[in-house]
């Protein structure tokens, strides 16, 4: 049976996680699927004698001779897909099993869409059910609330995403030729998952929401996200970012979505709900990052 959609998996670390990924990929109840992960030359064998102790041809394999970096194995993953819709998941999440199946349905039914958002399911370490502010902010105060698809665009789309960003990057799919006419930001290397998102849809390009809940989101310590926001450091990235999108909010008439960037309540927020927890552990410096995001201009 032909592949209908690409899953990638950008890989750096030890294989942990990745083997749960890759197990939850072969449990899909839709065996229209290949699945290619592109190792950014982690020392050793160990992902590739992984990869091969599987034993499945919709499998693919390939190494890096040198690190390149996340921006780059993103755009390495992208360029890898040979169907037309692909999926850039993390190393340490999982498909549930109607992940492909639903997300081949809903291409079906809308095929206008670039974008397809499905229902995540957040998990920790360990695999069980994690309830953090930051995804119950997501989900239940973020995300439209729909109980059927629903095709989304424009201002009121961007601005959305500026009062929060509610989508999870891992989770989405993208028709092929929409995501290869654009490229990741190399300066935005901490949230260049929504600045090429926002890039898409400045340019027209529409996100369909799906509530079914196929995916599963692992929130834990190690992950690269949590490290960057233990220090604070991410929120400089953010705030070039929303000035960014303002500029291009007002270039394109968006209003809304450039007084939501100006404004970026919701990233302000999260600066400030970490500053007590990092003046706890002594990171000075942090704290004073944290705050500079959360009162300056």
């Amino acid at each position: 049976m032909s592949p209908a959609i690409d899953i990638c998996i950008p890989h750096w670390g030890e294989p942990d996680y990745l083997r749960e990924a890759i197990a939850s990929v072969i449990a899909q109840t839709d065996p229209r699927w290949h699945l290619t992960i592109i190792d950014d030359a982690y020392p050793g064998d160990a992902a590739r004698e992984l990869v091969a102790s599987f034993d499945d041809s919709r499998i693919a394999y390939v190494k890096k001779e040198h690190n390149e970096g996340i921006t780059a194995n993103f755009r390495s993953c992208v360029a890898a897909a040979s169907t037309g819709l692909v999926t850039v998941m993390g190393n340490d999440d999982q498909l549930l099993p109607e992940y492909v199946a639903t997300i081949l349905r809903a291409s079906a039914v809308a095929p206008e869409a670039d974008i397809i958002q499905p229902g995540v399911r957040v998990i920790d370490a360990e695999g069980a059910p994690a309830a953090t502010l930051v995804d119950s902010v997501k989900q239940r105060l973020l995300r439209p609330r729909a109980t059927r698809p629903v095709l989304l665009a424009g201002d009121r789309l961007g601005a959305g995403l500026m009062h929060g960003d509610w989508l999870y990057w891992p989770s989405l799919t993208f028709r092929t030729e929409a995501i290869r006419a654009f490229s990741f930001r190399d300066e935005f290397a901490v949230i260049q998952d929504l600045a090429l998102l926002m890039d898409m849809f400045f340019a027209g390009k529409r996100l369909l929401v799906v509530p079914d809940e196929v995916f599963a989101y692992r929130r834990h310590d190690e992950s690269a996200s949590s490290l960057l926001l233990l220090d604070g450091s991410r929120f400089a990235g953010e705030r070039s970012f929303f000035r960014l999108a303002a500029s291009l909010a007002q270039r394109h008439r968006w209003p809304r979505t450039r007084r939501a960037a100006r404004l970026h309540l919701t990233s302000r927020a999260h600066a400030l709900s970490l500053a007590p927890g990092a003046l706890l552990r002594g990171k000075l410096a942090a704290v004073g990052r944290m705050l500079r995001h959360a009162f300056g201009p």
